[in-house]
């Protein structure tokens, strides 16, 4: 009978891991509790990599880039002051300086996208246009000023709201908009004239 009440403590102690914070997570690592690292990597570690992966669209590299900034949380934890900013938006500012930081050492000319399975759907004349215009926005957002490339990542990609945004990129809500219709209209000039070759249709 006693077995009945673990399934319910298993369930209380899940919500209670869910509920907590991530300030409180990194200072119950800086006070040496690994539990609550894994539970701080479970919960940043993919968005750390989602916007890495975004920003180099090189598989190994986004894996390396995520690493590095989850090395630099545990590093940073005990000198941590609660309340100064979120977690995840310092986390989400180093992972985009260590991105900038990888594609300076990147030949612009030549990217290294990880194929993604292809559609059973599409004919292969659809799958290579699909490559190609994969290719042509990667080619085209790695021309873009860094911060203008960040911004629209983050806005039109990830899809976050501006104000989060902002303080990721510690800048106003205002300088986001900018960046973000600045790096839209640099991407439409870019890829202007190519809308036959891409497949898209003139509009």
């Amino acid at each position: 009978m006693e077995d009945l009440t673990s399934p319910l403590q298993d369930v209380r102690g899940a919500e209670c891991a869910a509920d907590t914070t991530d300030d409180a997570l990194l200072r119950q690592f800086a006070g040496g509790d690994a539990v609550a690292a894994r539970q701080l990597t479970d919960r940043l570690g993919p968005r750390c990599f989602s916007v890495a992966m975004r920003m180099l669209g090189n598989r190994a590299e986004a894996e390396d880039v995520t690493q590095d900034a989850m090395m630099r949380l545990w590093q940073m934890a005990p000198k941590w002051v609660p309340g100064q900013a979120k977690v995840s938006t310092w986390l989400y500012r180093v992972t985009l300086n260590l991105c900038v930081d990888v594609q300076r050492k990147k030949r612009p000319d030549r990217l290294d996208d990880v194929p993604e399975p292809e559609d059973e759907d599409l004919s292969a004349t659809e799958r290579l246009q699909e490559a190609a215009r994969k290719d042509a926005l990667q080619s085209a957002l790695s021309q873009l000023p860094d911060r203008q490339r960040q911004a629209v990542i983050l806005r039109h990609i990830e899809e976050l709201p501006n104000p989060e945004i902002a303080g990721i990129m510690g800048i106003s809500t205002e300088a986001v908009e900018s960046l973000t219709a600045r790096g839209k209209r640099a991407l439409a000039a870019i890829l202007a004239g190519r809308q036959d070759e891409l497949g898209y249709e003139d509009g």
